[in-house]
């Protein structure tokens, strides 16, 4: 019986903390702009860790799969969108964020399918 009680105790002090630091993890998420005759929409989101520095930032899934959606190929939506919300320029500023996307969008070089 005590065993199962310590046990508890020591679960209880472990989950807790784990459990109430979900909180000052961040996620940046922005909408902007309708692209293409199939009026896809890239979605800025990036995930930030509980530091201030560029540490673990990454982009979300979400990120990813909108860019692949508007016509990168999944390499290249990667790379950009990591990029993105890897560049401590960025982090925490949506338009500079958004300004950084929709310039890299009308780059003719940025290689996406131009069928979009």
């Amino acid at each position: 019986m005590i065993k199962k009680i310590v046990l508890a105790a020591i679960v209880a002090a472990v989950a807790v903390p784990a459990a109430a630091d979900h909180k000052r993890h961040k996620t940046y998420s922005y909408h902007y702009g309708n692209y293409g005759p199939s009026g896809n929409r890239i979605v800025v989101s990036c995930w930030r860790g509980p530091w201030n520095e560029v540490i673990w930032d990454r982009p979300n899934a979400v990120f990813v799969d909108s860019l692949v959606s508007v016509g990168y190929d999944f390499s290249t939506a990667d790379a950009i969108a990591t990029r993105i919300c890897r560049d401590k320029n960025l982090v925490g500023r949506p338009d500079a964020m958004k300004e950084t996307m929709e310039r890299i969008w009308a780059d003719p070089g940025s290689h996406r399918r131009h069928n979009y």
